[in-house]
């Protein structure tokens, strides 16, 4: 899955963040889950959410491409506990992983890095889990938590400026789904959506000229909220960097 744009846009940029997973009270699903290989155990940087390396190694590359659970892409970034059920070589935890991509496998909700399916054996009896191939697991929602990390955004490499931006959102801790994105617009006096472009990445044509202030709605446990950065992108934004937005979600 890609950007329906003229030509396709890919992340050249690597951004590694680690982040601290933290279990909630949410009970579990049955389901099923498989695996990709990579050359390196990790994930992959064209994945369907746009995250390009950050999606490659967040959280030491235990990531996953998700079915139903990819929500058009809301569900990107989101976390999960999957745990395996129907083997004697399954662990007692499991593993954590954070969506990165949208994927389907054998009837399953879970295609996991290589990485991450290791992780839902016992100690030294990976091997054996992945003759399998594909395993019934239970999983839940968990919250994300970026130690030291507000709610970063980071601009497109594609972008053009100052014609036209595309950003990506970083760090979305807690269980919040990112399910818009706007704009403010100066001289209108009004705030106007961005298209959601692939998955986490959001673009606008012909941005106003200066400072930036976006504003987020979140989905989570409290139900639909937003949160709001003024100056988030400053005026003379460039392809490729990282901005802080000051937000800090939990």
């Amino acid at each position: 899955m890609g950007f329906p744009m003229e030509k396709q846009m890919v992340f050249l940029g690597l951004v590694v963040l680690f982040p601290l997973l933290c279990t909630s009270d949410n009970t579990f699903t049955s389901s099923r889950a498989t695996y990709y290989g990579s050359p390196e155990a990790y994930g992959t940087p064209g994945g369907a959410c746009g995250y390009g390396g950050y999606g490659k190694t967040v959280n030491f590359g235990n990531v996953a491409g998700v079915s139903r659970l990819y929500r058009n892409g809301s569900g990107c970034g989101a976390c999960y506990q999957v745990k395996c059920t129907d083997t004697e070589y399954c662990s007692d935890d499991g593993v954590n992983v954070v969506v990165t991509d949208a994927a389907e496998g054998d009837r399953t909700d879970f295609v996991l890095s290589t990485r991450a399916y290791t992780k839902l054996a016992k100690p030294n009896l990976a091997m054996e889990m992945f003759d399998y191939g594909a395993v019934d697991i239970e999983y839940r929602r968990i919250s994300c938590k970026y130690s030291g990390y507000n709610l970063m955004i980071k601009v497109h490499e594609q972008s053009r400026y100052p014609q036209y931006l595309a950003i990506v959102i970083l760090y979305v801790a807690g269980q919040n789904d990112l399910t818009a994105v706007e704009l403010w617009q100066e001289g209108l006096k009004e705030w106007n959506p961005m298209r959601r472009a692939s998955g986490a990445v959001f673009d606008y044509a012909n941005p106003p000229s200066g400072s930036i202030n976006l504003r987020f709605q979140l989905s989570g446990n409290a139900g639909y909220t937003w949160v709001q950065s003024n100056n988030a992108i400053p005026g003379c934004w460039k392809a490729g960097a990282v901005y802080d937005s000051s937000i800090k979600l939990a």
